[in-house]
């Protein structure tokens, strides 16, 4: 039903998104003085939000082509390297640049591409050679590709460890905190050499009893059957993944703007000012965002559910119950790989605390391998996103990832 109800709505919409969309390029090509009359201007900014206010399943492209490499400009070549039907391992390659340190960065799996931490990938491309984990749209997978839940990812994270080698560091972004630590703990415990230098978790649901939420009210009060039944959905027959189980994205989009509409509203009154002011800089921004922001996937609902479940009502990991493939994980197993932890202060999704909770289930790790980082001033996406995250965060996560370097090197020499 919830994507028929998606599905309809949009139908309805259509003709109002399409007149919006004729409406604003014949005003944008109106001559320049009666162009910039104000009754012009106000119409054709409301036409331009108009036009762009609809989700869309469309990956957008990472557009990373050129970083700066100390006091120069470098070229950016985006490889796959690595390919299953769930997951697609992308290599940022800079052919001109000598070896850097080597991170995997693994975003979430929720509503959103993995293009939504565009911003974190960038920044660590400065300094580090870095290779992304590129979540599937769900609705295109066809079913006979299995079931994808929490076993199937920490099996991606894993095989991407062991493809790119000993020496990797890992950063995990949000919500692959827990089966990120299970992969490494796992080859750890079977001290497999594919073992990363370092891990760090950024705003991640480690431990969700700590400082409880919003989000971890509505995951705590409800039985499993509720989110099965109300917000899981069956993927129609025109698409790829027809059959599929799914957490629809657009359920998600709405789920993530009702928690803040307020602010959401006040977004879109600021690009409504801008267009009508012509700050087509301001404006850009801001659009960009949203266009981000409303390119939404699909989620293989045993995923989400198993998420649901053992991490945020049961806290299987928390409390030293989780499994992978029928087999415990136990944190306690790392002992070569260190660890940063990094949270927002003002943070409603992931509340502080609930991320540093993995040092003290980490009990291998020695202390003067372990580091914690809270940001103030941010919330949720500040930790990995904006000028708090270039100028604050990031040189942390960067001399950390150094100092694991280091470690590392003088264990070798040793």
């Amino acid at each position: 039903m919830l994507y028929t109800a998606y599905e309809m709505n949009r139908r309805a919409g259509a003709p109002v998104v399409a007149a919006s969309e004729l409406t604003s390029r014949a005003l944008h090509a109106l001559p320049a003085p009666l162009a910039r009359t104000p009754g012009v201007r106000h119409v054709r900014a409301a036409c331009d939000i108009l036009a762009k206010a609809r989700p869309t399943h469309d990956r957008p492209a990472f557009d990373i082509d050129v970083v700066p490499v100390g006091d120069r400009d470098v070229e950016v070549v985006e490889r796959s390297t690595l390919t299953t039907p769930f997951a697609t391992l992308l290599h940022f390659a800079k052919p001109s640049v000598p070896p850097q340190p080597r991170v995997l960065v693994v975003g979430p799996m929720s509503g959103h591409f993995t293009t939504l931490i565009r911003p974190t990938i960038r920044t660590l491309l400065s300094d580090h050679d870095v290779h992304v984990i590129d979540w599937h749209n769900a609705r295109d997978i066809p079913t006979e590709h299995g079931p994808f839940g929490l076993d199937e990812y920490i099996e991606h994270v894993m095989e991407a460890l062991r493809h790119l080698g000993p020496d990797t560091h890992v950063v995990a972004v949000c919500q692959p905190a827990v089966p990120v630590l299970s992969a490494v703990a796992l080859l750890a415990e079977a001290d497999d050499p594919a073992q990363p230098s370092s891990v760090t978790l950024m705003a991640g649901p480690v431990d969700t009893r700590i400082n409880p939420n919003r989000v971890n009210t509505s995951a705590t009060t409800r039985p499993i059957t509720w989110f099965e039944r109300r917000v899981v959905d069956t993927v129609p027959g025109r698409y790829a993944g027809a059959g599929r189980r799914v957490y629809p994205g657009v359920v998600q989009l709405t789920a993530f703007m009702s928690m803040n509409p307020r602010r959401h509203l006040t977004a879109h009154a600021r690009l409504y000012r801008d267009l009508v002011a012509g700050n087509t800089a301001a404006a850009a921004t801001t659009r960009a965002f949203y266009d981000e922001y409303g390119a939404v996937m699909d989620v293989p609902a045993e995923f989400y559910l198993e998420t649901v479940a053992r991490i945020f009502q049961q806290h299987d990991f928390a409390t030293g119950r989780f499994t992978w493939r029928g087999r415990r994980v136990d944190p306690g197993a790392i002992r070569n790989t260190a660890l940063l932890t990094v949270e927002g202060a003002n943070d409603d999704i992931c509340s502080p605390g609930q991320t540093k909770a993995a040092h003290e289930l980490c009990t291998g790790i020695p202390e003067e391998h372990k580091r914690h980082h809270l940001q103030d001033g941010v919330g949720h996406y500040g930790v990995f996103s904006g000028s708090r995250w270039e100028a604050e965060v990031y040189p942390v996560v960067r001399e950390f990832i150094e100092s694991a370097r280091a470690g590392e090197r003088t264990a070798s020499v040793g």
